[in-house]
């Protein structure tokens, strides 16, 4: 347990389990706000957590990678971050740094065989949405998903699962959105 947003800390973790085979960036905050309303802390916060944590971690972890020649790296994005949504300005765009980055460090990472992919859920049923939202918001909000419900932790779990396997050795630079079909993004 440390402190994603703190290098220091975060490279002591990491160092502590080292080698790192398998990374999945999934530290995540959600403060909703208007644009006018979100002031310089609480847009740090956002991408320390985010995007700053996702990099030094993935940073930590690449030298034994490339030393083995084999690695995952999975980073937990959002929908939002491909689609956006309002009065979540800096969540988006962080989510969104993140689809960046799984691009950018797949193509660099590929001659070493380390797989950059990420994961970017709709609605999920989670104490921080329960928190944020309640349980009758989380209701209105899966009325509007074509398959009539959201996620459950669990199937997120399958997706992160899946690409962290052997089964996806030729899928990288990609973004798999389990979304119950809220958001249908081109094909």
């Amino acid at each position: 347990v440390g402190d994603i947003a703190d290098v220091t800390d975060l490279k002591a973790q990491i160092g502590a389990i080292e080698p790192v085979d398998i990374l999945i960036n999934n530290a995540g905050i959600d403060r909703p706000g208007l644009i006018e309303e979100i002031d310089e802390a609480g847009f740090d916060e956002m991408f320390s957590i985010h995007v700053k944590g996702a990099f030094f971690a993935t940073q930590a972890v690449i030298p034994a990678m490339k030393e083995k020649r084999w690695g995952k790296i999975v980073n937990i994005s959002s929908v939002w971050g491909m689609t956006a949504y309002p009065s979540h300005s800096h969540y988006c765009g962080a989510k969104a740094a993140l689809l960046g980055l799984t691009k950018a460090w797949a193509k660099e990472l590929a001659p070493f065989n380390i797989n950059v992919n990420a994961v970017a859920p709709g609605g999920v049923w989670t104490e921080m949405e329960l928190a944020q939202r309640g349980e009758e918001g989380i209701r209105k909000a899966e009325a509007l998903v074509p398959l009539g419900r959201w996620a459950q932790p669990e199937e997120l779990s399958e997706a992160v699962l899946f690409l962290a396997s052997d089964r996806a050795s030729f899928i990288t630079g990609q973004c798999i959105s389990p979304n119950g079909g809220a958001v249908i993004v081109g094909i």
